[in-house]
Protein backbone atom coordinates (compact mmCIF):
# COMPACT_ATOMS: atom_id res chain seq x y z
CA UNK A 1 0.00 0.00 0.00
CA UNK A 2 2.85 2.49 0.79
CA UNK A 3 4.97 1.36 -2.12
CA UNK A 4 2.06 2.24 -4.41
CA UNK A 5 1.20 5.29 -2.96
CA UNK A 6 4.62 6.61 -2.63
CA UNK A 7 4.73 5.19 -6.71
CA UNK A 8 1.61 7.51 -7.28
CA UNK A 9 3.33 10.52 -6.25
CA UNK A 10 6.73 10.13 -7.76
CA UNK A 11 4.57 10.35 -10.94
CA UNK A 12 2.26 13.15 -9.95
CA UNK A 13 5.85 15.04 -9.62
CA UNK A 14 7.56 14.05 -12.46
CA UNK A 15 4.09 14.84 -14.52
CA UNK A 16 3.95 18.30 -12.88
CA UNK A 17 7.64 18.76 -13.52
CA UNK A 18 7.08 17.92 -17.31
CA UNK A 19 4.87 19.89 -17.63
CA UNK A 20 7.23 23.60 -16.07
CA UNK A 21 9.06 22.04 -18.41
CA UNK A 22 6.89 22.32 -21.58
CA UNK A 23 4.91 25.21 -20.51
CA UNK A 24 6.60 28.18 -22.57
CA UNK A 25 6.10 30.55 -19.63
CA UNK A 26 8.56 29.05 -17.77
CA UNK A 27 11.29 31.64 -18.09
CA UNK A 28 14.46 29.31 -16.94
CA UNK A 29 15.05 27.86 -20.44
CA UNK A 30 18.05 25.70 -20.02
CA UNK A 31 18.67 26.44 -16.48
CA UNK A 32 14.98 24.61 -15.46
CA UNK A 33 15.57 21.72 -17.04
CA UNK A 34 18.76 21.48 -15.36
CA UNK A 35 16.74 21.70 -12.69
CA UNK A 36 14.11 19.23 -13.66
CA UNK A 37 17.08 16.86 -14.52
CA UNK A 38 18.53 16.90 -10.84
CA UNK A 39 15.56 16.66 -9.27
CA UNK A 40 14.71 13.62 -11.51
CA UNK A 41 18.19 12.09 -10.35
CA UNK A 42 17.97 12.98 -6.47
CA UNK A 43 14.27 11.25 -6.73
CA UNK A 44 15.89 7.84 -8.73
CA UNK A 45 18.72 7.74 -6.15
CA UNK A 46 16.50 7.94 -3.38
CA UNK A 47 13.99 5.46 -4.58
CA UNK A 48 16.72 3.34 -5.48
CA UNK A 49 18.50 3.35 -2.00
CA UNK A 50 14.85 3.13 -0.21
CA UNK A 51 14.04 -0.14 -1.99
CA UNK A 52 18.18 -1.29 -0.91
CA UNK A 53 18.66 -0.16 2.38
CA UNK A 54 16.27 -1.45 5.69
CA UNK A 55 14.44 2.00 7.56
CA UNK A 56 16.84 1.67 10.04
CA UNK A 57 19.70 2.12 7.98
CA UNK A 58 18.10 4.86 5.91
CA UNK A 59 17.48 6.73 8.90
CA UNK A 60 21.50 6.65 10.02
CA UNK A 61 22.14 7.43 7.03
CA UNK A 62 19.75 10.63 6.86
CA UNK A 63 21.48 11.47 10.32
CA UNK A 64 25.19 11.46 8.76
CA UNK A 65 24.38 13.24 5.63
CA UNK A 66 23.36 16.24 7.97
CA UNK A 67 26.75 15.76 9.84
CA UNK A 68 29.05 15.05 7.08
CA UNK A 69 27.08 15.30 3.72
CA UNK A 70 30.39 14.39 1.57
CA UNK A 71 30.63 10.86 3.71
CA UNK A 72 27.43 10.50 3.38
CA UNK A 73 27.37 10.89 -0.89
CA UNK A 74 30.06 8.56 -0.75
CA UNK A 75 28.45 6.04 1.07
CA UNK A 76 25.43 6.33 -1.24
CA UNK A 77 27.40 5.78 -4.39
CA UNK A 78 28.80 3.08 -3.26
CA UNK A 79 25.71 1.46 -2.38
CA UNK A 80 23.95 2.27 -6.26
CA UNK A 81 27.22 1.07 -7.51
CA UNK A 82 26.71 -2.66 -5.46
CA UNK A 83 23.27 -3.06 -5.95
CA UNK A 84 23.58 -1.96 -10.06
CA UNK A 85 26.01 -4.72 -10.59
CA UNK A 86 24.30 -7.12 -8.51
CA UNK A 87 26.14 -7.89 -5.32
CA UNK A 88 23.43 -6.91 -3.43
CA UNK A 89 21.24 -9.40 -2.31
CA UNK A 90 19.51 -8.69 0.76
CA UNK A 91 18.49 -5.27 2.17
CA UNK A 92 21.11 -3.31 3.67
CA UNK A 93 21.31 -3.19 7.58
CA UNK A 94 22.29 -0.83 10.09
CA UNK A 95 25.10 -3.02 10.83
CA UNK A 96 26.23 -3.47 7.36
CA UNK A 97 26.07 0.28 7.01
CA UNK A 98 28.39 0.72 9.83
CA UNK A 99 31.05 -1.03 8.07
CA UNK A 100 30.64 0.62 4.74
CA UNK A 101 30.79 4.13 7.00
CA UNK A 102 34.24 2.95 8.74
CA UNK A 103 35.87 1.79 4.88
CA UNK A 104 34.55 4.57 3.60
CA UNK A 105 35.83 7.60 6.29
CA UNK A 106 39.32 5.10 6.22
CA UNK A 107 39.52 5.60 2.17
CA UNK A 108 38.86 9.50 2.76
CA UNK A 109 41.54 10.14 5.51
CA UNK A 110 43.55 8.36 3.17
CA UNK A 111 43.08 10.80 0.31
CA UNK A 112 42.82 13.97 2.69
CA UNK A 113 46.08 16.31 2.38
CA UNK A 114 48.84 15.93 4.55
CA UNK A 115 50.74 19.42 5.60
CA UNK A 116 53.35 19.51 7.88
CA UNK A 117 55.25 22.01 8.81
CA UNK A 118 58.90 22.64 10.02
CA UNK A 119 60.20 25.24 11.53
CA UNK A 120 64.02 25.99 11.70
CA UNK A 121 65.23 26.48 15.07
CA UNK A 122 67.49 29.09 16.96
CA UNK A 123 64.62 31.91 17.17
CA UNK A 124 63.54 32.76 13.95
CA UNK A 125 66.67 33.73 12.87
CA UNK A 126 67.57 36.61 14.54
CA UNK A 127 71.30 36.96 16.27
CA UNK A 128 73.10 39.91 18.17
CA UNK A 129 74.49 41.00 15.00
CA UNK A 130 71.56 41.40 13.50
CA UNK A 131 70.01 43.31 17.08
CA UNK A 132 73.07 45.66 16.54
CA UNK A 133 72.55 46.30 12.67
CA UNK A 134 69.10 47.35 13.55
CA UNK A 135 69.85 49.66 16.17
CA UNK A 136 72.51 51.29 14.26
CA UNK A 137 69.98 52.42 11.77
CA UNK A 138 67.86 54.41 14.56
Amino acid sequence: MADADLEEIRRARLQQLRQQQDSPGAGGGEGSQEDAKRQAEAQARSSLLSQILTPSAADRLGRIRLVKESRATAVENHLITLARSGQLRTKVTEEQLKDLLASVAEQQEEQAAKITITRKGGGGGWDSDDLDDLLEGV
